[in-house]
């Protein structure tokens, strides 16, 4: 039956099966599903058009497809957009709308929202995703779009039963097909290649179905709801796909059933053989000892199925794999995946085949079904586990990740949907048992601490799982739910899941473990820190924050308890995993602490914001003393890092240093420790923990009081920058405040004054250093009004600035001067430095401040601040201060210091200044002064008798025992006991102390550990007290001597006043002086200054703070001594005056290079300054002292002073560039702007360049070529443009110079084998030397206005001089070195530009050709001079470029070429300008064309060539008689051009008036002339053409004659200017200026001598009375007009040659729209003309407008890409590109390019390029006036630095 079905017209059956099926009995559905066995038959392949085809008909039900669509969609309910895009697409994420921080929405719903003023970005999507528009759970209703509000949905009519009919029978099989196709096609193992390529081949076949798919998704609600209903149903999946379907089919749908069943074996999360392992851990959430490992069975564990996984782990290293052995709470995590609808296979087989895209999108589109959501997110969560699996072992892993989150993120953001599959399908602990799963595959053994007995296990952070980040689609997707509180909150509740986590912490504890390299430099330098520090910070420090958030109110305080119960468990499992007893292992350091970190930060949190007791959440003294080893150890790490300690382990350890500190981990890493630390100190003995502090460093063994000392730990050279970091980690520990008290807002101003006193800073780079909280929920966006107005209030904007150089700078943000003054806090600028160099420009800059504002004048030392208030929790941690152990250990470093002991700094001075400080800033509350009488009596079994430090400061130590080496100076010196008096040698045993750290800290370890554990401990652990002190191998034996010291800290004190002020007694206690009590002194207003500033303020401190101290500073000063350093011995004095040498010899060094750095700068200034007309360098080419005899020229190679000879010729080094500028030039003085839609357009017929080329075109068609071509100038595209530095050399020199060039190896910008190189003395880029002329020592004859001779006297001599050959000082014939480089220059000129710029003679090559390019190229650079003067001479004087000129070298070059051209007598346009000729008859010879006419010729071009050709030097006498010549024939044909422009009517009116008016002066009268030229051209039909076409040539103008002399003027003005300028280079003249623009014709008149001088300037200036006429002014003109007239052509042909209009306006670059997203909407997806593509990266030409593909290799020519090929075409070499994608501009010139900058930026003046940022830009004006500059004087290669080639390929 469904045979002859299928024979028939699709429609026809379409339509009458849709009427049987509407019948009850039920035979149209028999029928119909007859005929789909047959068109979907499993035997035809899967996706054939005619299977479609007839899908397509019978759904429509007889009706067109297309129909069919428009009717379903009009029954869309949905309202919302889910428009779903793939990787790459253009999108925005509005910060302001958005309630979810993964928020996205499409082009077209941004635009159509309301989001002016909103905090939005534009994005381009990494992994996909889709429209948010609508979805009220992740935006905002107010940021909806029109289309999506959601009022529109209730308008939508019901969907009618019948229309939808045909596809609830049609879908389920074109599902069913498309699972049969995925099953047949499937097969494993994926890992060979064969069948990877069989699988996209399935791929393929299958694509025309999904399509189909994806086209109804796109029919809105109606259809999407109907698919959901089909892929839902467990009845039609059961019925259809388990292969008891449909009788014929059945061997094939069994085998096919079959298929899916093997490929189902392998879903579960562990395999079958694996599970019977599973022995060896019993319940993991109930084990404590997680880190037991499975390793007896040892290789037999690994898992047998993964074979890739062995063959791996042997080039793990040595380190064997570790598998654990686990069996979770649910096994259905683990076990096989059932499926019970169709959605459940096809998101099966969608990742059995790594989610190709196309299904991806389909399943995608279907989201906007609410129902189908609910049910996908279920799906999707049922097979998270085998997602993951399948993920681990794929090979395209980064396409798979993207695809998945790309999925996930938009079922996971929704917290309702969330909650919902948390509940229902316990979606967290799938995610946490996957994720342990993961791990799992690459632990190893930990080598932490103790090696042998280490039962820890640590991820390998070499595993590819690692290395390749392919934990991210999981940790992404679990940071993504916990951001929703309600799951947050059930994974707190549930102890199993929180058990489990925390194992998972444990994994990553102490990885990446360093090991320090002591012999030599490791082999190999591991990168795999990468990978540790990504892994830490995205899967344990992520999901922290997410939970963290959700801490913060008082209500979740049983949930923190629970977490910090948790961390500590786990912890005291890892010591006892790690068999840690007291001790850390020496040299090595691991950065990852997780757990450590989790405990902090939960505890600050619970501190903070629930305000708990931080007592109840600590654990005991041991637990502490135990945690706070490994982040100590850490800090001194970062300390022996930084001093090279580490430096056999190659530069990664530095990297970790680095990224340890910086902004994006800092908060997450070394923030915790910090805190952990300051907690750890606040509740241990404060003497246990600073001798510590002390032993962790290394520098115990330097404490000492004797000046020798022997370090077993470290080497002399380390001891300093220990001693340093010991001293500046104690400051840290006790100044910082992030946890301890600090509000959000100070540490973010904290955090901002931090940076921006290391340098400016840009808005986007301030945001990425200020370290925000990881969690995009936390509230504070980056960017957001909180953070600008923090910003606003610290800082001053600076906007974007050029440099000279034409460096651009983005806008920066600079502190302003309040904060430098109160808020630069040193300490925290340590903290946040990655790079010490920071630390050194935040002290520099702050110098700067202090000098600028006069608060101090010499080297300041780093201010000390007082500190913020401290959580009453934590003011234990300011014991610290008051502990003997610290004053000790200052007191010893004071002593150390005044005696000058080596290895003692400033900074380490500083830094104890500061502690004494802080000590006494924060005294405790019971400071009795009374015991402090008496206290030296008693003070008899230790250094001080009291904790406090205000107190100790002024007890005085008598006598130390030290501990020295034998050959110390302090032996020598001991008193003989016989000698020594009895109370000595009882002073000296009673109260001589020896100090030991070490011991007092085995001595609290022991107490706290006894106090503890009941069991008493064998005294045989407690070490010797002496141990650390005697070093039993080092050669000079250690003795114990008794040092008379006599001194406390206030007298240590005073004495370093003396010392760092250089004076004796400088310190007088300041109340001495002033009578007024203490308490008056404010000694915070002395925070600027040096050492001195310090030290005063702390007596002034101690003083207000006791009486004791206050006497005793006065008692010190009454009686004060210089302090006796005690004798070095010689050796140690000539190390120390070694040491000062080299400081001297370092200081003159800085002074000679700054000295030096300070001459080059004011050279580079006076010699780059481009623009300066005034700068005062010696670069005279000799224009402009003529009154020498000769001009003597420098050679700046070879040094030497003389005149250029013919023999050894001097040159100019010179640039010479193609050059289209004037070509792009417009009739119009509004520039163009750039079209930004389909309806604007730029046509290129207005240009010069394409006007001129028009003319000489029309000008070719009628007349001899060879006068064409002197008839009119060439060049305005790809003209020559020579220009100068300035400076000469020898040319034999520049030989040379170029050959060492040649020779130099070093990679250069710029290619020598073309002649390219830098001017050796500025640098300025070049590419050939153009020969200085050898004046002749001939005066100028001085030229008189009206001398006596005649005009017709000067013609004739002018006449003369133009027969004979030139004049050179030497003939042509003779060659000379000047000859030759002047011919080398003009094949240099010629080459410099194209040969279609060249040849425009019909004949190629032709000495015509040479001629018109020569003087055309004279004309171009005048041309472009006018141009850099802005247009006209009204300014004068001389030019900005006039002392780098080189017009007059350069027209010596051309002329001497051009005087080898003959100038035919025939044909030589002077004796046609000058006298009356006889016509030749045009009839002699037929085929051979007339002469150009005079009043054709462009009077310029005759100018150029009459100078040129004349001999040189030229007298001034016949330049002026040329000019006059020339200026007649231009006034005929300012006439001739406006009686063109006449109606009829006036024309009329004009030749009657002129011819009552004839009279002797006719000569010089506009109208007489006007009115002759009417009646002579009238002869030839001229006018004819202006009746018929009149109102186009009809002008609004009423011409009256103010309006024609107006007129006559500027049409003569161009050709004044440019001889004028010709003038001021040939003869020196300076140029004459006037202050209106009206003004300026007459002055130029004057100028060139046209103008009697008698006339003031003030005259009225007629252009008439300038005309001096040869013969009779009439006959000369009728001959003109007979030229014009005896010649046939066309009378509109006539007009348009007589219509020469020479008003440019200048030249500029195409007008830009404000806002840089109106270009990127039109263009990014415009297509390409050429290729009709999207080019990837499209390109537009700022010049023309023309757009373009970026190394597109689809409009590639002759192996040049369309940009170079355009630049070519378009500006001769000389392209500018704006990037679409990238907003920035790139130069191309001739073989090289550059990126010059962007002209966009954002409203905080930056660049954004690539579009990174997305924010919005806006055109920045004066950026792109620079551009245009630098385009207009062919500045780019000047300018710009960083060229490189581009070898055809942009």
């Amino acid at each position: 039956m469904a045979l002859p079905l299928l024979r028939r017209d699709k429609r026809t059956v379409a339509a009458s099966l849709k009427a049987e099926c509407s019948r009850p009995d039920g035979r149209g559905v028999q029928l119909l599903s007859e005929l789909l066995d047959n068109v979907l038959s499993p035997k035809r392949p899967a996706a054939e058009a005619e299977a479609i085809e007839w899908c397509k008909w019978l759904m429509a039900g007889g009706e067109s497809f297309d129909d069919f669509c428009k009717t379903v969609r009009a029954y869309d309910d949905a309202t919302l957009c889910g428009l779903v895009w793939t990787a790459n697409f253009v999108a925005y994420r509005c910060r302001t709308c958005g309630i979810s921080p993964c928020m996205s929405l499409c082009a077209e719903c941004f635009n159509a929202g309301e989001h002016t003023g909103h905090d939005f970005n534009m994005f381009r999507s990494q992994a996909g995703g889709a429209c948010d528009c609508g979805d009220s759970s992740v935006m905002r209703d107010s940021g909806f779009c029109k289309r999506h509000r959601s009022t529109s949905s209730s308008r939508i009519p019901s969907v009618p039963n019948e229309l939808m009919m045909m596809s609830e029978h049609i879908l389920p099989r074109v599902i069913l097909r498309l699972v049969q196709h995925l099953r047949d096609g499937y097969s494993e193992p994926v890992s060979d290649p064969s069948t990877e390529r069989d699988l996209q081949k399935t791929l393929q076949q299958m694509e025309p179905l999904i399509s189909l798919l994806e086209d109804l998704t796109k029919m809105g609600g109606a259809m999407r709801s109907i698919l959901t209903r089909v892929l839902g149903n467990h009845q039609i999946y059961k019925d259809l796909s388990t292969g008891d379907f449909c009788n014929g089919e059945k061997t094939f749908a069994k085998k096919n059933y079959d298929k899916y069943l093997a490929a189902l074996k392998g879903s579960g999360l562990v395999s079958s053989e694996e599970r019977s392992v599973t022995s060896v851990l019993d319940q993991m959430a109930g084990a404590s000892n997680v880190t037991i490992l499975g390793a007896t069975t040892g290789a037999g564990q690994m898992d047998s199925s993964d074979e890739e996984e062995q063959d791996g782990s042997q080039g793990v290293g040595k380190r064997k794999r570790v598998k654990l052995c686990n069996s979770t709470k649910d096994p259905s995590i683990m076990d096989i995946l059932k499926h019970k609808c169709f959605l459940e296979e096809i998101l099966f087989w969608t990742v059995k085949y790594e989610f190709p895209q196309k299904m991806v999108t389909f399943l995608l589109n279907m989201l906007p079904d609410q129902d189908y959501k609910i049910a996908f997110t279920k799906t999707f969560v049922q097979h998270y586990a085998f997602i993951m699996k399948t993920l681990i072992k794929s090979h395209e892993s980064d396409t798979m990740s993207n695809r998945i989150v790309h999925i996930s993120v938009q079922l996971f953001s929704n917290e309702e949907l969330a909650r919902q599959v948390t509940e229902e399908c316990q979606l967290l602990e799938i995610m946490v048992t996957v994720l342990l799963y993961m791990m799992e595959s690459c632990l190893v053994k930990s080598e932490l601490q103790d090696e042998e007995n280490n039962f820890h296990v640590v991820v390998n952070c070499g595993e590819p799982l690692l290395k390749n980040n392919t934990y991210w689609p999981l940790v992404s997707d679990f940071i993504n739910i916990l951001s929703h509180q309600s799951v947050a909150k059930r994974f707190l509740e549930d102890q199993g899941l929180l058990q489990m986590w925390m194992n998972f912490v444990s994994f990553f504890q102490g990885m990446n473990l360093n090991k320090r390299e002591l012999n030599e430099h490791v082999e190999f330098e591991s990168q795999t820190y990468y990978a540790a520090f990504a892994a830490e910070l995205e899967a344990c420090a992520q999901p922290m924050w997410g939970l963290l958030t959700h801490c913060k109110v008082k209500e979740m305080e049983e949930y923190t308890r629970t977490v910090v119960r948790y961390c500590l468990d786990a912890l005291q499992d890892w010591f006892d995993a790690i068999n840690f007893v007291d001790e850390p292992a020496p040299n090595q350091v691991t950065f990852h602490l997780p757990l450590h970190r989790y405990y902090a930060m939960f505890l600050s949190k619970a501190v903070r914001c629930q305000q708990l007791d931080l007592d109840s959440l600590l654990p005991d003294q041991e637990m502490l003393m135990k945690m706070m080893v490994h982040p100590l150890q850490i800090q001194a790490s970062l300390s022996e890092i930084h001093s090279n300690m580490w430096v056999r382990n190659g530069l990664q350890i530095k990297g970790q240093a680095m990224t340890y500190v910086q902004s994006h981990f800092c908060n997450s890493m070394i923030d915790p420790d910090i805190f952990l630390l300051q907690v750890c100190a606040s509740r241990l003995d404060p003497d246990y923990f600073v001798s510590s502090v002390f032993e962790r460093f290394k520098v115990v063994d330097l404490l000492t009081m004797a000046s020798q000392h022997q370090n077993g730990a470290l080497d002399p050279e380390h001891e300093r920058s220990m001693l340093e970091g010991a001293l500046t980690f104690l400051v840290l520990l006790l100044s910082l405040r992030i946890h301890l008290g600090m509000t959000d807002d100070e540490i973010l101003r904290a955090e901002m004054v931090a940076q921006l006193c290391m340098s400016d800073r840009t808005h986007s780079t301030l945001l990425d250093l200020i370290p925000e909280n990881p969690n995009p929920k936390s509230g504070i966006i980056p960017g957001s009004y909180y953070f600008e107005n923090m910003l606003s209030a610290v800082a001053d904007f600076k906007a974007p600035v050029f440099e000279p150089g034409g460096s651009m700078q983005q806008g920066m943000y600079t502190p302003k001067a309040d904060v430098w003054d109160l808020e630069f806090d040193p300490i925290m600028v340590i903290l946040r430095t990655v790079y010490r160099r920071d630390v050194q420009s935040a002290m520099d800059r702050y110098m700067g401040f202090l000098k600028q504002t006069g608060k101090f004048d010499g080297n300041p030392w780093p201010p000390y601040r007082e500190r913020a208030f401290l959580n009453p929790s934590y003011k234990g941690l300011m014991r610290i201060l008051h502990c003997k152990t610290l004053h000790i250990v200052l007191f010893t470093l004071l002593y150390k210091i005044s005696m000058d002991h080596q290895n003692m700094s400033e900074h380490i001075l500083c830094m104890v200044l500061n502690l004494i400080e802080l000590g006494l800033d924060n005294l405790p509350e019971e400071t009795i002064e009374e015991e402090e009488m008496f206290g030296e009596e008693r003070c008899s079994d230790s250094w001080f008798h009291a904790t406090n430090i205000g107190t100790n400061l002024h007890h005085v130590i008598n006598h130390v025992r030290v501990r020295v080496p034998e050959t110390a100076p302090e032996v020598t010196r001991e008193p003989p006991a016989s000698t020594s008096s009895d109370t000595t040698g009882a002073q000296s045993s009673n109260t001589a102390q020896v100090f030991s750290l070490v011991a007092e800290r085995r001595r609290k370890f022991q107490e706290i550990i006894n106090r503890n554990n009941s069991s008493t401990i064998h005294t045989a652990d407690v070490r010797p007290k002496t141990s650390k002190w005697t070093a039993p191998n080092s050669t000079p034996q250690l003795t114990t001597t008794i040092l008379e010291v006599r001194e406390s800290m206030l007298s240590l004190l005073i004495k370093l006043h003396h010392k760092l002020s250089g004076k004796q007694n400088s310190y007088y206690p300041c109340w001495l002086e002033d009578s007024e009590s203490t308490s008056r002194l404010d000694p915070m207003q002395q925070i600027h200054g040096d050492g001195t500033t310090a030290v005063e303020r702390i007596l002034i401190k101690t003083a207000a703070r006791s009486r004791q101290n206050k006497f005793s500073i006065e008692e010190i000063c009454r009686k004060v001594a210089p302090p006796t350093p005690p004798k070095k011995n010689i050796s140690d004095k000539k190390a120390l005056d070694k040491e000062e040498r080299r400081q001297k010899a370092r200081e003159r060094q800085q002074k000679l290079l700054a000295e030096f750095a300070s001459r080059q700068k004011s050279f580079m200034e006076t010699a780059m300054d481009l623009e300066s007309p005034d700068s005062d360098v010696a670069m005279d080419i000799g224009s402009s002292e003529r009154q020498d005899s000769e001009t003597v020229y420098d050679c700046v190679i070879c040094g030497q002073s003389g005149p250029s000879t013919e023999e050894r010729p001097t040159g100019l080094v010179v640039l010479l560039q193609a050059s289209s500028v004037l070509g792009h030039r417009r009739r119009s003085t509004e520039p163009k702007k750039l079209p930004t839609s389909d309806e604007e357009q730029i046509y290129p017929e207005d240009t010069c360049g394409t006007a001129y080329d028009v003319r000489i075109t029309d000008l070719q068609r009628h007349f001899k070529d060879s006068s064409c071509l002197q008839s009119i100038s060439i060049g305005w595209e790809g003209g020559v443009y020579v220009q100068t530095c300035g400076h000469t050399l020898h040319i034999d020199c520049h030989k040379s110079y170029m050959e060492s060039l040649r020779n130099d190896q070093v990679l250069q910008s710029f290619s020598v084998d073309k002649g390219e190189f830098t001017c050796p003395l500025c640098r300025q880029f070049a590419n050939s030397v153009l020969p200085c002329y050898p004046e002749k020592n001939e005066e100028k004859s001085l030229w008189l206005p009206y001398n006596n001779k005649t005009m017709q006297v000067l013609i004739r001599e002018v006449e003369e001089q133009q027969e004979q050959l030139g004049m050179f000082p030497v003939s042509i014939s003779s060659v000379t070195n000047l000859s030759k480089e002047m011919e080398s220059v003009m094949k240099d000129i010629r080459s410099t530009t194209q040969k279609k710029y060249i040849d425009y003679g019909k004949i190629p090559g032709s000495p015509d050709n040479d001629f018109l390019f020569m003087y055309s190229v004279a004309r171009l650079n005048l041309e472009l001079e006018l141009v850099h003067r802005g247009g006209n001479l009204c300014l004068g004087g001389a030019s900005a470029t006039s002392k780098r000129s080189c017009l007059n070298q350069l027209l010596h070059v051309l002329a001497m070429h051009m005087r080898l051209f003959r100038i035919d007598s025939a044909y030589n346009p002077w004796a046609r300008l000058t006298r009356l000729t006889q016509v030749i008859d045009s009839g002699i010879c037929d085929d051979e064309k007339p002469d150009v006419p005079l009043l054709y010729r462009d009077v310029p071009s005759l100018l150029m060539i009459l100078v040129l050709t004349m001999p040189q030097e030229l007298h001034k006498e016949h330049f002026t008689c040329i000019v006059k010549v020339l200026y007649n024939l231009l006034y005929t044909q300012a006439l001739a051009t406006l009686s063109v422009k006449f109606n009829e009517d006036e024309r009329e009116a004009w030749k009657n008036s002129g011819k009552l008016q004839i009279t002797g002066s006719s000569e010089k009268s506009c109208e007489v002339l006007l009115s002759h030229i009417i009646s002579e051209l009238s002869k030839g039909k001229i006018y004819c053409a202006n009746n018929t076409d009149q109102p186009s040539m009809i002008t609004t103008t009423i011409w009256s004659p103010q309006t024609l002399e107006y007129s006559i003027q500027q049409f003569c003005l161009p050709f004044f200017r440019t001889a004028s300028l010709l003038q001021h280079h040939l003869f020196s003249d300076d140029l004459p200026s006037c202050q209106q623009t009206e003004e300026e014709f007459g002055m130029l008149a004057s100028f060139l001598g046209l103008l009697p001088s008698s006339l003031h300037s003030n005259d009225e200036i007629n252009s008439s009375s300038c005309l001096e006429w040869p013969v009779a002014a009439l006959d000369i003109v009728s001959q003109w007009c007979s030229e014009v007239t005896s010649v046939e052509l066309h009378s509109e042909q006539v007009m348009n040659l007589l219509v020469q209009d020479p008003q440019w306006s200048l030249p500029c670059l195409l007008q830009l729209p404000e806002n840089y997203n109106t270009i990127f909407q039109y263009y990014h997806r415009k297509a390409c003309t050429h290729c009709s593509k999207v080019p990837k990266d499209p390109a537009l030409c700022l010049v023309c407008g023309t757009f373009v593909c970026l190394k597109g290799q689809c409009c590639k020519q002759q192996s040049y890409c369309e940009c170079v090929l355009h630049s070519q075409n378009c500006g001769a070499g000389t392209g500018i590109f704006l990037l679409i994608n990238a907003s920035v501009i790139i130069v191309i010139r001739g073989h090289r390019f550059c990126v010059w900058g962007s002209a966009y930026l954002d409203t905080h003046g930056e660049e954004d390029r690539d579009l990174r940022r997305g924010k919005p830009l806006y055109l920045c004006s004066e950026r792109y006036k620079v551009l245009e500059q630098q385009w207009v004087t062919h500045t780019f290669d000047h300018i710009n630095k960083r060229w490189g080639p581009h070898y055809n390929g942009l």
